[in-house]
């Protein structure tokens, strides 16, 4: 794998609400500095480095947390295409590679030249009234059109390129990414698609007496879920839902760009990595 160029101008973020992160951050900005790298540190929340951003200041976002601090980063860095490097500080860390006491190492690679970038699919949902569009927004995860407050069914038809699917009466129906296919996609039963791929994955959510099972769509297909009955919401990344009206309908299709992951080692990393977090059970005997 040839070397890829270092980068000299890093940002480092943590979540506000995680302190030991916010801790963590600081000390890889001053690591970094000590090695004449131009580096500041700071919040994903911080006005003033979101909008560095997106004013393209830096080759290279560093975050410091959870999957949920990777989500957070991603939204911010993907439409600018800022590779992000995630240090696992959190519970689970499916997306992170570099844990806690590993990042001295990882940067170490990085100024070698021993990395590579990989780029993950990120959904684009839109939600439609009449035809008209009443906002917009990208998921590095799923797109979720599912019941609201009331603990009752809806009823939700999936369409295809424009041609009906099916109807489900069911809680709700995931539209995941190949990286949501390990957050609540995989909870809801659904399969565990390679990162690489870009393939929308369909999961009802406790079906009624409809289709229960998962759907892999083929490479640029676009969905259309239109809620028919029920009170329902729209969810994208576990954000504040949003709340549809009946015959809303959610467009959803590959984003308009991609998130970028700084990776080390091969690309089997993601197998490992899932492994590790699958074998919880103690029954399986297997090493953590």
């Amino acid at each position: 794998m040839p070397h890829a160029p270092a980068p000299h101008r890093i940002a480092v973020a943590a979540y506000s609400k995680l302190p030991e992160s916010v801790t963590e951050a600081a000390a890889i900005s001053a690591f970094l500095k000590e090695r004449g790298v131009d580096a500041v540190h700071g919040t994903l929340d911080d006005a003033h480095l979101r909008k560095r951003v997106k004013a393209g200041d830096f080759d290279l976002f560093i975050t410091v947390g959870g999957d949920g601090t990777m989500l957070r980063a991603s939204h911010l860095c993907a439409p600018y295409g800022l590779p992000i490097l995630g240090i696992n500080t959190g519970r689970l860390g499916f997306l992170m590679q570099v844990e806690r006491g590993e990042w001295r190492a990882a940067i170490e690679q990085l100024f070698n030249g021993e990395f590579w970038t990989e780029s993950r699919m990120m959904l684009r949902a839109e939600h439609l009234r009449s035809g008209d569009s009443l906002g917009n927004w990208h998921a590095l995860n799923e797109a979720v059109v599912c019941r609201g407050a009331a603990v009752r069914p809806v009823r939700l038809s999936a369409s295809l390129d424009g041609r009906l699917l099916t109807t489900y009466v069911a809680d709700g129906l995931i539209a995941s990414t190949p990286t949501g296919s390990t957050a609540y996609a995989l909870a809801s039963g659904g399969p565990i698609l390679p990162p690489e791929l870009r393939n929308i994955l369909l999961i009802p959510i406790a079906p009624h007496l409809s289709v229960d099972r998962a759907v892999v769509l083929s490479e640029g297909t676009s969905v259309s879920i239109l809620v028919k009955e029920g009170e329902a919401v729209l969810s994208v990344d576990g954000q504040i839902p949003v709340g549809l009206a009946e015959n809303d309908v959610v467009d959803i299709r590959a984003g308009d760009y991609a998130a970028q992951f700084i990776r080390f080692g091969d690309p089997g990393y993601f197998y490992r990595n899932l492994t590790a977090h699958m074998n919880q059970n103690p029954s399986i005997g297997l090493p953590r």
